[in-house]
């Protein structure tokens, strides 16, 4: 059995099923292979073998950067997943912090290096003639070295949602051992089509969508996501299978709805991080499967759904998976309900996600021992998600660790508050989160995008919280910014810091307040808005 993506390559070399769809163009697994071997080649005579051989990529979801990481792992050298929204500085500093020695680019990002000191590093643009006749004349290839399944077959940079971006190793037996799982669930084979619209340089899609290729032979298809084309491709391409992360579901409902939506070929979407309520409306609006799960960048968190999961629970963990007090290094206890479903425990029950068998897939962070030693502690991985188990085992998120509020003597939890906002049918997204308050410690503040042409006014947003009686008073939000979008990661995931950042303000939309004591809300005013911001 394959235990390397190079491996599941070798296998197909004589595939002539098809391997990558688009647009117009179209390669079999046979000419998706040789064409990773003809650049592998191309890369190979670059590249300086006394340095680390680590090639980067800064591309879009092109058949390109899929030729990439078939050359890397056919080459036996390591991709560099580059993260295309990381600008000036922070790119360069990733680029020198991974050793990054060539950069694989194109014509829609070449701009992004431009200005920048890169000592060291050569950058190679692919949509170039010079690249194509680079590749057409490399000859035949001699591998730099034959990977083990230990070996590292990416770096891939976690979404940087709490704070600068780490590098992964991501390990080649990662690939043929989470696609086999995925593909005898779903039933995929050959005749399948995986749309791939997350970014190719995140584990999300690696592990989510082209694992599920290599081990099945089911065809490829690259795109740049977009809620307004998402189902037009999935028709032109004939796609039955997506992997998603993040807020993607939530962007494709806020879409106008349409009498012919489940006209579709589309069968199963994978991902994690839905509500509960986009995993119903999404599968019932566009007729398929919706599953949902759990697992960190670092694989060392692995959580999935059953089918008695209660709402609210992202399901039940791996062998090993457990809620604990990082000061005490203890379990914490279950969660306890009132007759309402309200937490009533939180101070207890809620802790840190730990895998207590250790690391896991976790084999660290790249020249990054400190990070790699604070997730590696007391014998266990410790992920920096905080969470609570009830009685039966079931998990529920309840943020980041930097998610912690203390309002008027309370902790709260901003991912308990999430999961009532988001019962409201108007709203899409939702963020919440602390600002200082001199008076009680922690502001709850609340942001929020609403559907396509959905509104909501003050008043009505009072009566909502009024009618959810599992909701504590302190938790209410003292502030709430409506948007038309909120600032997040290339993996869709709220930039929560940012929002921070911004301090109590309306960040281009209209901030309602909840003065002291009230239950009601209103229009800040500018003037009193910018008092407040200052303050």
């Amino acid at each position: 059995m394959a235990d390397t993506v190079t491996a599941l390559l070798h296998a197909r070399a004589e595939d002539d099923n098809l391997a990558v769809a688009y647009e117009d163009r179209r390669w079999t697994w046979r000419e998706y292979v040789e064409g990773g071997k003809h650049r592998a080649a191309a890369v190979l005579a670059m590249l300086d073998r006394d340095r680390p051989p680590h090639v980067a990529t800064l591309l879009g979801n092109t058949p390109e950067m899929l030729f990439a990481l078939a050359a890397s792992a056919l080459g036996g050298y390591v991709t560099v997943g580059l993260n295309d929204t990381r600008r000036g500085a922070a790119l360069a500093d990733d680029i020198a912090r991974a050793d990054v020695q060539i950069v694989l680019t194109d014509a829609a990002h070449r701009a992004l290096l431009a200005d920048l000191e890169l000592p060291g590093v050569l950058v190679v643009d692919t949509s170039a003639p010079e690249w194509a006749d680079l590749v057409a004349g490399a000859g035949d290839l001699d591998p730099l070295a034959t990977p083990s399944a230990m070996d590292t077959f990416m770096l891939i940079f976690t979404s940087g949602t709490s704070g600068n971006p780490k590098a992964v190793r991501l390990a080649h037996m990662m690939v043929p051992f989470a696609g086999p799982p995925l593909v005898g669930r779903f039933g995929i084979g050959p005749e399948d089509v995986c749309y791939l619209s997350m970014p190719l340089f995140h584990s999300a899609a690696i592990l989510g969508g082209l694992c599920v290729a290599l081990t099945s032979g089911a065809a490829m298809v690259p795109a740049r996501f977009s809620a307004s084309t998402f189902l037009s491709d999935i028709r032109r391409y004939g796609v039955t299978y997506m992997n998603y992360v993040g807020k993607p579901l939530a962007y494709i409902l806020a879409t106008e709805a349409r009498p012919d939506d489940a006209d579709n070929p589309l069968r199963v979407a994978f991902g994690n991080e839905a509500t509960d309520r986009d995993i119903a409306e999404f599968s019932s609006r566009f007729g398929c499967e919706v599953w949902d799960g759990f697992g960190s960048t670092e694989l060392a968190i692995i959580i999935t759904r059953e089918g008695e999961t209660p709402a609210g629970s992202i399901g039940k963990g791996f062998p090993g998976v457990a809620v604990y007090d990082p000061e005490t290094v203890t379990e914490c206890p279950p969660a306890e309900f009132d007759a309402n479903g309200a937490l009533i425990n939180s101070d207890a029950a809620i802790g840190e996600l730990v895998n207590t068998q250790g690391a896991g897939l976790f084999v660290g962070y790249y020249n990054d021992e400190e990070s790699t030693s604070d997730r590696l502690r007391d014998g266990m991985y410790w992920s920096g998600d905080l969470a609570y188990k009830d009685a039966e085992g079931f998990i529920y998120l309840a943020g980041r660790t930097a998610d912690w509020m203390r309002v008027d003597g309370e902790n709260l939890a901003a991912g308990t508050i999430e999961r009532v906002l988001q019962r409201l049918p108007v709203v899409n997204r939702v963020a919440v989160y602390g600002v200082p308050d001199e008076q009680v410690g922690d502001a709850v503040m609340a942001a929020i995008v609403l559907g396509d042409n959905e509104t909501l006014t003050p008043p009505e947003f009072a009566d909502f919280l009024r009618a959810q009686v599992d909701l504590s008073p302190k938790a209410w939000p003292r502030y709430v910014r409506v948007n038309t979008d909120l600032p997040s990661t290339a993996t869709n995931k709220i930039l929560k810091r940012e929002l921070k950042s911004e301090g109590v303000t309306a960040g281009g939309g209209t901030l309602w307040v909840r003065p002291a004591r009230s239950f009601e809300y209103r229009v800040a005013e500018a003037e009193k808005l910018e008092d407040s911001a200052a303050r």
